[in-house]
């Protein structure tokens, strides 16, 4: 399958958490990590994928019927791969045509994905410009990774900067520096998503080492663009002493023109368990050992930050 248009999950109106003011994020599909806490795992393929939510099925099996190439069967089976989810798919057979999406009665199917012309886009995004124009707010492209998608990225920011509209980029900056350049160019503000200080642990845990990620972040900073850290703050990963005192030595590095940098710590949340579930996949297949941090440890990491002169906000 071959896609020209961007190609897009959901968009999210009034939207408080994802830069200032009260915003639209429009989250694209696709991104090269593989975060084993990852909320919003339905991003990660670059394509259009079926998702399966089992509490809405009846098991009227309408979608089997519909199915034009026999990829869908029910199993009473209580396998380790069926055990929350009576429908199964083979992936070699389904097309994504859509067809037992649309034949299910409970939406229990859904295909997750979708090319939007830039027209269809905008007509979405101006349903709410007095709002977002009256708090200070705009647009943010998040996802996945936008810039897995850098051309259609591009064309959305460049439209949105011709209406005036303030445009965030919430990424994590795992891209060749070419691609982070121009996106930046073409937006005010940078919401960099910071997981991990150590590479070899960032490779076992998102898939990917930080060496590039780390290389972006100074190279952007010192041109003057305007970023926020996002560090997802889980214990049992990354909310120990250790990382988080290497993580606010490199940021102490940076040459940053907009003091004090702005630090923003995510205590951990666990709901994309139930989107593995509505994927035939698992989460967290290791069984890492992932918590949300008690307050006081949430705390105490605000604090270790704020000693190095950082503004730190615990939450959005």
């Amino acid at each position: 399958m071959s896609i020209k248009q961007p190609l897009i999950f959901d968009i999210k109106r009034y939207a408080i958490n994802d830069g200032p003011g009260i915003r639209t994020t429009i989250f694209m599909k696709g991104c090269p990590l593989r975060c084993v806490w990852c909320h919003n795992p339905e991003s990660w393929d670059a394509l259009p994928q079926l998702l399966y939510k089992q509490t809405r099925c009846i098991g009227c099996q309408t979608c089997v019927d519909s199915c034009p190439n026999q990829a869908l069967s029910f199993s009473a089976s209580s396998s380790l791969y069926t055990l929350h989810s009576t429908l199964k798919r083979d992936s070699a057979r389904c097309t994504l045509c859509g067809r037992c999406a649309e034949a299910c009665p409970t939406r229990a199917l859904e295909v997750c994905g979708r090319e939007w012309t830039m027209d269809e886009l905008m007509a979405e995004v101006e349903k709410e410009r007095m709002v977002m124009e009256q708090s200070g707010g705009g647009v943010t492209l998040c996802g996945g990774e936008p810039l897995m998608q850098p051309d259609a990225t591009l064309a959305i920011l460049r439209e949105l900067g011709r209406r005036g509209l303030h445009r965030a980029v919430d990424t994590t900056l795992y891209a060749q520096p070419a691609v982070a350049d121009s996106v930046a160019a073409e937006c005010e503000l940078l919401l960099v998503d910071l997981k991990l200080m150590d590479s070899a642990l960032h490779h076992r845990l998102t898939g990917v080492g930080n060496e590039l990620i780390l290389e972006n972040i100074a190279r952007l900073a010192a041109a003057g663009h305007d970023l926020r850290i996002r560090i997802p703050l889980i214990e049992g990963i990354n909310a120990d002493d250790q990382n988080i005192e290497a993580t606010a030595r490199f940021l102490s590095t940076l040459t940053y023109q907009n003091s004090p940098l702005q630090v923003h710590l995510l205590p951990y949340h666990d709901v994309g368990r139930d989107k593995h579930l509505r994927m035939w996949s698992r989460y967290n297949p290791d069984n890492i050992a992932m918590t949300t941090p008690t307050d006081e440890r949430q705390q105490h990491c605000a604090d270790l930050l704020s000693s190095y002169g950082f503004k730190v906000v615990i939450g959005g």
